[in-house]
């Protein structure tokens, strides 16, 4: 299973930035498959968070191996050309590292919508139009966009990347099956080995390959002394003004905590219920410590 890592490009309103450039090159040094950033345009309420492409554009000029992932792009807040623009610019001055995972957006970001004048109603049928068009856009090959204009070429073209949708939606199984070449899913081990044949079954409907599984993996793990007890780590998760916003009933189950080895169990059950990638985000402590701790983790995998 590859292992990747979620880049600080948010933070807390109280909080400090984090150096997302030194923090990439850390990955990279530690020997992660990937960094991630996640993507929206208003978070929540308001809280800090760096553009997403923007962010991997800098990390792409520092890195050489690590691998770039969207986790994921919400589509539907963007024209498709300048998705398509944007990625291939990306592909093109990483070296072809970009994993481009897509998705419709949370209902937390209702203000996103607001900004661009988007009906979040269209998002579903807006990111099915972009999945059939970005493959094409991409690659640099003839693609009308509408049926009343001429076709468009975007130049250079590039490799088109790996396509990851996000979401547990029935809807987003269907895209995952139809378009994906993995789906990103928030899903314990329990429920990944059914998620995975119920894919593999849609996508046999289409005639398509099975996509792989990345699964989303939150920790919080001792060993940093700058990390908070339970308490304020859920605090942290259910707060309405904060970064995750998660429901109050659903936080405990969210992050797994413990020693690296307590880690090391949970990402092999993950390997072990068939996942291809596990995506580690950071619930609290110190970004770079944290980092480490689940390159430790890493090691002691079963």
């Amino acid at each position: 299973m590859e292992l990747g890592i979620v880049l600080p490009t948010m933070w807390r309103r109280d909080g400090r930035p984090v150096d997302i450039v030194a923090a990439a090159r850390h990955a990279e040094e530690l020997g992660f498959e990937s960094v991630w950033v996640i993507d929206q345009l208003i978070s929540g309420t308001g809280v800090p968070l760096l553009d997403s492409l923007i962010s991997l554009a800098a990390v792409a000029a520092v890195t050489e191996r690590v691998r770039l992932g969207l986790g994921v792009l919400v589509v539907p807040l963007r024209p498709v050309a300048w998705i398509a623009k944007q990625v291939a610019s990306l592909q093109y001055l990483s070296g072809d590292r970009v994993l481009l995972g897509v998705g419709v957006g949370g209902d937390r970001h209702a203000a996103s919508w607001n900004a661009v004048a988007a009906s979040a109603r269209d998002r579903g049928r807006l990111l099915d139009e972009a999945l059939r068009l970005l493959p094409g856009l991409i690659s640099g090959q003839p693609v009308r966009l509408f049926p009343d204009r001429e076709e468009i070429v975007l130049s250079p073209g590039a490799a088109v990347p790996p396509i990851i949708v996000g979401g547990m939606s029935e809807a987003a199984i269907r895209r995952a099956a139809a378009y994906g070449d993995d789906w990103y899913v928030i899903a314990g081990p329990e429920d990944i080995p059914r998620y995975r044949k119920l894919v593999a079954d849609r996508a046999a409907e289409y005639g398509r390959p099975a996509p792989s599984i990345t699964s989303s993996v939150m920790v919080a793990i001792e060993g940093d002394p700058s990390l908070p007890g339970r308490d304020a780590i859920i605090g942290l998760l259910t707060d309405p003004d904060g970064m995750f916003g998660i429901p109050a009933e659903l936080a405990a189950g969210a992050v797994q905590a413990g020693g690296p080895a307590a880690i090391a169990d949970h990402l092999t059950s993950v390997a072990a219920a068939g996942a291809d990638r596990a995506v580690v985000s950071i619930a609290a402590g110190d970004w770079f410590r944290q980092a480490e701790l689940v390159a430790e983790a890493r090691e002691h995998l079963g």
